[in-house]
C-alpha cells in the first residue's frame, strides 16, 4: 500500500468515525445519559475539523481518480482536458497529503483544554517580581488577542507593583495546546527601575501551565483536606479586607497547598483553589504514569520542566530568544505586550516535527 492510500485509508476512517458520531448524539438513549452525551459531543467537536479535510482529501482523490479515468477514455478532446486538470490535482493533492501527515499525528487530549498559569518571581530580588508580573500581563494580553477569558485565582502584588506568586485560569479553545510551552524558566536581561547605577542585570521568573482538570477525573476525599479561611489583601476592594474571604486548602497526603483570595466571595474562592488543586494533582498522576511508561515528558520540544531556562528576554538588545529551538526575534516590546503566536507557532512545527521523526 503506497503512502496515498494509507492516509486516504486513515482519513477515510476518520470520515466514517465523524458520521457515526453524528447519529449516535442524536440517539434518544444517548441524550437521556447526561455523561454519554457530553462525552460524545466533546469527541463530536473535536473530529469534526479532521473530519472536514478529510472530506476535501477524499474528493480531492475521487477528482483525480475520475480524470485519470477521462484521460484514458478515446475522446482525444476530452482527454487533453483530463491531462491538463490531472497536473493541478496532483500537485494539490501532493500539498494536501504533507498537511494530512501532520493533521493525523496522535492528539494530546489535554490540548483541548482549559488551563492554569501560575508565574512565580525567581532570582533577582523586586526586579524578578516586576518581571514576573510583566509575564501575567503579556499573556493577559495575548489571551485577548485569542479571544479567551482570564480570570485570577490567586494575586499577590508586591509594595511596587511586582508579584511574588499569581495564579490565573485561561478558558478558551485549545488554550492548553498552544500555552503549554510557557512551562519553565523565563530569564530577563535589562536595567531595573530599581538599580540607579545602571547596571545590566539578570532576572528569572517560572512559569507552570497545566492543563484544567475536570471533576469526573479527579475524586478528591474531604478527609485529606485542611481548609483554612482567613483576610485576603491586595487587589479586591474593601469587602475583601473586612472578611474572611480568602481561602487556604492544603492537600493532606500530597502537601499540595493551594490558597485563592481574587474573588468576592468565600465560596467562589473555595471553588477556585478546589480547580487549582485537581489541576496540579491531574498534573502529578498524569507525569507518573508517563514516567512509568517511557520514563520522559510527553513527547514536545523540550521537557517543558519547571528548572528548564526556555527563553531570554534582552531588553538592551531588543530580542527575546527561545533556547528550545534557537529562535530569535528583534520585537521584544511587541512580544512582551502578547504577541507570542510566532513564537508559539514554531514550538508547534517543532513539536510535530519530532511527533513525525519519532513515528517514522
Amino acid at each position: 500500500m503506497s503512502e496515498n492510500e494509507k492516509i486516504l485509508a486513515q482519513l477515510q476512517a476518520v470520515a466514517g468515525k465523524f458520521e457515526e458520531l453524528s447519529i449516535r448524539v442524536t440517539l434518544p438513549e444517548v441524550i437521556s445519559d447526561t455523561d454519554t452525551f457530553r462525552r460524545l459531543m466533546q469527541e463530536h467537536s473535536d473530529l469534526s475539523e479532521l473530519a472536514s479535510f478529510a472530506s476535501e482529501y477524499i474528493k480531492l482523490t475521487n477528482d483525480l481518480k475520475e480524470a485519470e479515468e477521462m484521460a484514458e477514455s478515446g475522446d482525444a478532446e476530452m482527454a487533453l482536458l483530463a491531462k491538463e486538470e490531472i497536473g493541478t490535482l496532483t500537485e494539490q493533492l501532493k500539498a494536501k497529503t504533507e498537511e494530512a501527515k501532520i493533521r493525523l499525528l496522535p492528539k494530546d487530549p489535554d490540548d483541548r483544554r482549559n488551563a492554569i498559569v501560575e508565574v512565580r518571581a525567581g532570582a533577582g530580588g523586586d526586579e524578578a517580581g516586576l518581571f514576573g508580573a510583566e509575564l501575567l500581563r503579556m499573556y493577559q494580553h495575548y489571551a485577548a488577542s485569542r479571544g479567551w477569558k482570564t480570570e485570577m485565582i490567586q494575586g499577590g502584588d508586591t509594595e511596587i507593583g511586582g508579584i511574588k506568586e499569581a495564579v490565573m485560569l485561561v478558558q478558551g479553545k485549545n488554550v492548553f495546546e498552544r500555552l503549554r510551552f510557557e512551562s519553565g524558566v523565563h530569564r530577563v536581561q535589562r536595567v531595573p527601575v530599581t538599580e540607579s547605577n545602571g547596571k545590566l542585570q539578570t532576572s528569572t521568573a517560572t512559569v507552570a501551565v497545566l492543563p484544567e482538570a475536570e471533576d469526573v477525573e479527579i475524586k478528591i476525599d474531604p478527609n485529606d483536606l485542611k481548609i483554612d479561611t482567613y483576610r485576603a489583601s491586595g487587589a479586591g476592594g474593601q469587602h475583601v479586607n473586612r472578611t474572611d474571604s480568602a481561602v487556604r486548602i492544603t492537600h493532606l497526603p500530597t502537601g499540595l497547598v493551594v490558597t485563592s483570595q481574587d474573588q468576592r466571595s468565600q465560596i467562589q474562592n473555595r471553588e477556585r483553589a478546589m480547580q487549582v488543586l485537581k489541576s496540579r494533582l491531574y498534573e502529578m498522576e498524569k507525569e507518573k504514569t508517563e514516567s512509568e511508561y517511557s520514563g520522559q515528558r510527553r513527547a514536545q520540544v523540550g521537557s517543558g520542566d519547571r528548572s528548564e531556562r526556555i527563553r531570554t528576554y534582552n531588553f538592551p538588545q531588543g530580542r527575546v530568544t527561545d533556547h528550545r529551538i534557537g529562535l530569535t526575534l528583534y520585537k521584544i516590546n511587541d512580544i512582551i505586550n502578547g504577541d507570542l503566536d510566532e513564537i508559539i507557532d514554531k514550538l508547534i512545527l517543532a513539536r510535530q516535527a519530532k511527533l513525525m521523526e519519532e513515528q517514522a
